[in-house]
């Protein structure tokens, strides 16, 4: 589903060069559930980036769904991300001045086979259904609470119906019993099929996952089977 190649990612500016992925090599099956975990600035966020397809390696060859994505041009990538890949932010990233199923609605605003306002509406209430917010969605987020907040993110990351889905931190800004909520959540759509990859500092988190991915100082360090997905 995804695979990272030899990957290596050095940030460069006009007296600094810092090397933020070093050697990386990668590979994620489908309808895998698996976490990252590492110090801070150990290049956590980084992979995710280039899993998602915001960023570029410097070295290396990125595939999603088989397809070498290394070389695609911004207009080829954009519609891969918005068709294959959902994003759950640790800051939830909301418009406050927007509705609770408006926001869930903004990812299909750019998607042609969804532009009809009333085929967005029942797609963005499903998502919300499913998140148990469906009493929640003509509420704005400053209405709403940290856990809460955190279930419209994952409604605007499933709403499009992806095949991966990329979580950076999502319990990080909850208390354990909202988090635990939230990892159910994520659970139940890695069991319906998604492919999940998740970044933690907790790693009591990280152990409900399938495997867990160990990173230092830009480096794999580890890599192990935490439970069968099969």
């Amino acid at each position: 589903m995804i695979s990272l190649n030899n990957i290596e990612k050095v940030y460069r500016t006009s007296s600094i060069e810092t090397l933020a992925l070093a050697n990386i090599n990668l590979h994620i099956k489908a309808g895998e559930f698996v976490s990252i975990m590492g110090p801070s600035g150990c290049g956590k966020s980084t992979l995710l980036n280039l899993m998602g397809l915001l960023d570029e390696p410097s070295r290396g060859t990125v595939e999603v769904g088989g397809q070498v994505v290394t070389q695609y041009r911004d207009k080829e990538l954009a519609r891969l991300r918005n068709q294959n890949i959902g994003f759950i932010f640790q800051s939830f990233h909301l418009i406050n001045d927007l509705s609770v199923l408006d926001n869930v609605e903004i990812p299909l605003l750019y998607r042609k086979g969804d532009s009809t306002g009333p085929s967005r509406r029942k797609l963005a209430e499903e998502a919300l259904e499913r998140v148990g917010l469906s009493n929640r969605m003509k509420h704005f987020p400053n209405q709403l609470s940290g856990g809460q907040k955190q279930r419209v993110a994952i409604a605007r990351a499933i709403v499009g119906r992806p095949s991966i889905i990329l979580a950076d931190e999502p319990t990080g800004n909850l208390d354990s019993a909202m988090g635990n909520e939230i990892m159910n959540i994520l659970q139940g759509l890695n069991t319906d099929g998604a492919t999940i990859v998740m970044v933690t500092h907790d790693e009591t988190m990280a152990k409900k996952t399938h495997r867990l991915v160990r990173l230092f100082d830009g480096s794999m360090v580890g890599d192990s089977i935490l439970m069968s997905n099969a």
